[in-house]
């Protein structure tokens, strides 16, 4: 079911923000650490733009000047990509380069980013449910990943509403995966994530 933020939600998060809707701070990141893990991000409900999860021994964390984010809709299916960086504790240091994290399942169609509202609650199991997941690590092409366990969980999509218009969608879950890749298993586990969609964060290719 799809929720809407009040205008009281809205004064709230733009002066934890500190700005105005249109400022660009609206769409940097606000990372607040996790009580009991510091180099992971606290789950919030937000919009603070922001992810992280254990990556092996190691981690994969947004990155403090890349756009966290990106959503496209196409074949019949929602493209859900993670982009940041891995090999470091601090989302502030680039650690051992770019890393790309994709989930792509079949959802009813979603031509503007305002219909990822429907995302609301929405668990994705794997590997039970059809879902293709793809990894991009530094220069290398992209590698599909063969899940042996893990969720991906939409936990809320709200709608955010400046002036009684929808500014964005906030999208906050958590995600775990087990897989193989070139024969041998990895994992990411405690993963979380906080993102704010607006227009410039997603695409419908017809």
């Amino acid at each position: 079911m799809k929720k809407t933020l009040f205008a009281f939600y809205s004064f709230l998060l733009l002066l934890s923000f500190g700005c105005s809707s249109n400022d660009a701070n609206m769409d940097g990141t606000i990372f607040i650490p996790d009580e009991t893990n510091l180099s992971l991000p606290a789950y919030t409900e937000w919009g603070y733009n922001t992810f992280g999860a254990k990556y092996e021994r190691s981690y994969f964390l947004v990155a403090k000047n890349v756009v966290p984010c990106k959503i496209t809709y196409r074949n019949d299916s929602l493209n859900f990509v993670l982009i940041g960086h891995w090999g470091t504790d601090s989302f502030e240091n680039y650690g051992q380069g770019p890393m790309r994290l994709a989930f792509s399942f079949p959802m009813p169609l979603i031509n503007d980013y305002t219909g990822l509202a429907t995302l609301d609650g929405k668990v994705i199991v794997l590997p039970d449910e059809p879902c293709v997941v793809t990894m991009v690590k530094g220069n290398s092409t992209e590698t599909t990943l063969v899940p042996i366990s893990g969720k991906l969980t939409f936990k809320r999509a709200q709608l955010l509403e400046v002036d009684d218009v929808v500014d964005r969608v906030i999208l906050s879950g958590t995600f775990n995966l087990k897989y193989l890749v070139s024969g041998l298993q990895e994992t990411f586990s405690e993963g979380r994530f906080d993102i704010a969609i607006g227009d410039p964060d997603f695409w419908y290719d017809k």
